[in-house]
This record gives C-alpha cells, structure tokens and sequence, in this order.
C-alpha cells in the first residue's frame, strides 16, 4: 500500500508533504517505505521532486526516522530526530525537531542544523524533558551510525530497494 508522509513542526504547523512510499515493511517498532521521483511540498507551497531512490525508516517508538538515499557513490542516511511516527490508513505523521545527522557513504558524519534547533528550542518553548530527550536521541543516533547498526546497514538498506523495485515491476 502506499502512504503520504506527512511532517509537521512543534506548534502543529504543516512542514513538509511527501505524496506517497510503498510500505515495504510494518512491525510494532517501525514502519518502512521506499520511493522514487516523490513530489515534495514545502509549509511555503514551493513543490519539488526527490531526485534518487529513498528508503525511509520511520521509528514508531525512537524519537527519529532516516531517509536512506541510494546514490551512485552509495547509501547517504538522512536522520531526522523526530517524534516517534503515527500511521494511519493514509499518512505517516510525525513532528520534526530540527536536529539532523548525516552518515555519508565514506563513512563521515555531520550534525545538522543545530542552530535551527536553538532557535525552535525557544520560538517553540520545547520543555527541558523534550530538549533532553532529543538531545539524548541525538547522541544515540550518532552512536548507531558509528556501529553501523540497524537502521545503518547497507545490505539491509539494499535488500528493502531490490524489494521495491521488484513490487513496481509487478504494478
């Protein structure tokens, strides 16, 4: 079946708009989505099209989700530190919180977007709780990247695309 994805900021506001992944996997812990020339929409209206294949692992109970994109080069992994996701008939839904970490295919690792945190930490009123918890979800994600531990593992990653593409050869 397939989802929209539907992210939205600490104030309830909409933040970004994804029309559709294919669920290839849906257990108590995560749900897992693949895609391919998604259309994106922004909280500002500007629309926009993913530009490589992506396998999307949204924790159900963690506070993150990571946008797997399959590049020439390799795996690039995109983690948001996000609320645990709620799914319904139509939509994945989660809360976004700004902070991010990429794990390049060379291995190297970049914390994102912190400023922006700082900002939303303020702008938002984030409790000192939540501030905690996303920044105790932070350090364990980097640790998870440096293991290189479910959700980073390449060959799993791999094997959910060869997936995909095998459900869209039948539809």
């Amino acid at each position: 079946r397939w989802l929209g994805i539907q992210s939205f900021k600490h104030d309830g506001s909409i933040h970004r708009y994804w029309d559709r992944g294919l669920v290839l996997e849906d257990n108590d812990d995560f749900i897992v989505v693949a895609s391919k020339r998604t259309k994106v929409i922004e909280n500002n209206g500007r629309r926009w099209f993913t530009k490589e294949p992506a396998v999307t692992i949204f924790s159900k109970k963690e506070w993150w989700n990571v946008i797997c994109m399959i590049k020439k080069d390799g795996i690039c992994y995109y983690c948001n530190i996000a609320s645990p996701c709620v799914v319904d008939k139509e939509n994945i839904r989660y809360i976004d919180y700004d902070l991010d970490a990429k794990l390049f295919p060379n291995k190297d690792i970049k914390v994102l977007d912190e400023k922006e945190y700082a900002n939303h930490l303020k702008l938002f009123g984030y409790t000192e709780d939540l501030d905690t918890v996303l920044k105790y979800q932070t350090d364990q994600i980097l640790k998870s990247m440096k293991a290189e531990v479910f959700p980073f593992v390449d060959e799993k990653i791999f094997a959910y695309y060869e997936s995909f593409k095998k459900q869209i050869k039948k539809d």
